[in-house]
């Protein structure tokens, strides 16, 4: 029982916030000079997080077997909780650094038919 409740507790978590990278992407994306990028990056990066993320919501219930169940349930969460703000965290600023790095690039120029041949 008590890992069904870590388990939907971290999980959850864990989906709210690649829901919220999704969301930051596309409001990003809005943009008609970085869109495609920011929703590329977006996918890309949230990807990423869900993957480390649930090795981490993983890794974090070894505490579980322990000791006292309900003790390191809460450690574990919290544990959790830091692990995925942090990743959070870096999800986002990767991101903008991402459509930052879009932004300052100057467009190239589009090339004629007979420069390209």
């Amino acid at each position: 029982m008590i890992l069904i409740t870590y388990f939907s507790l971290a999980f959850a978590l864990l989906i709210a916030l690649a829901a919220m990278v999704l969301q930051i992407g596309k409001a990003l994306g809005e943009c008609p000079d970085t869109g495609r990028t920011a929703r590329t990056a977006a996918t890309t990066i949230t990807t990423g997080f869900v993957t480390m993320g649930a090795g981490g919501v993983i890794l974090a219930a070894l505490l579980i077997s322990q000791g006292e169940p309900a003790q390191t349930l809460l450690i574990a969460l919290g544990l959790v909780c830091v692990v995925l703000g942090l990743g959070f965290t870096q999800a986002v600023a990767t991101l903008r650094a991402v459509v930052d790095d879009a932004v300052t690039q100057p467009p190239e120029p589009p090339q004629s038919e007979a420069e390209a041949s």
